[in-house]
């Protein structure tokens, strides 16, 4: 039983574990960045498929981002529009990114804050995380922390009493978009519509 309070959930992460919580979207594995090597083992991903770096707020996600100062006030629109909440961003990256989470084509990184109160209080503490949806690669993704705790016995999984258990998770992916230099690609549609600038 790998299920364990905010605070061990916490310390895990900082210690290098990877953990699971709940976000706005479906729940989470997650690793600091130097350690994202870790949820490809545990999920049986493939390195073509990275990671997503999630945040406490976008202001703890910029550094890990490389723009001109245009390109960062366009994405600081966006971000003040739809953050927290489900859109990813595929930026190009700064040399904060360890490779690891995006091993294939380390100059981008997908960033996100997600709209989920103890989401962003664990990142908050954590900082920065590197994530995934909970699931193994090619399965779909596990709606609740009792299933995700089942299929990752290794993985430290919050446990959340009734009234902390979320009641505004959609169990839809993220819009993801890719920043193209003057606009915006599509990757993935979710919930959030993304319009070009």
């Amino acid at each position: 039983m790998t299920q364990v309070s905010l605070d061990t959930l916490v310390a895990g992460a900082i210690a290098g574990r990877v953990v699971s919580f709940p976000t706005d979207t479906v729940p989470a594995l997650a690793a600091k960045p130097d350690c994202s090597e870790e949820i490809f083992m545990v999920k049986q991903r493939r390195a073509d498929k990275p990671l997503i770096l999630m945040g406490a707020s976008a202001e703890d996600l910029w550094s890990f981002c490389q723009g001109t100062p245009p390109e960062l006030a366009i994405w600081q629109q966006v971000a003040d529009k739809f953050w927290p909440g489900a859109l990813t961003l595929v930026l190009p990256s700064s040399a904060r990114v360890p490779r690891g989470m995006n091993p294939l084509n380390p100059t981008t990184i997908g960033v996100r804050v997600p709209d989920l109160a103890i989401a962003r209080q664990i990142l908050a503490r954590t900082g920065p995380l590197a994530t995934t949806s909970a699931n193994l690669s090619g399965q779909p993704p596990l709606s609740t922390m009792e299933a995700v705790n089942a299929q990752f016995p290794e993985v430290l999984t919050l446990l959340l009493s009734n009234r902390e258990t979320p009641t505004s998770v959609s169990g839809v992916p993220s819009t993801v978009a890719r920043w193209q230099g003057d606009r915006w690609e599509i990757l993935r549609q979710g919930e959030i519509q993304l319009e070009d600038p």
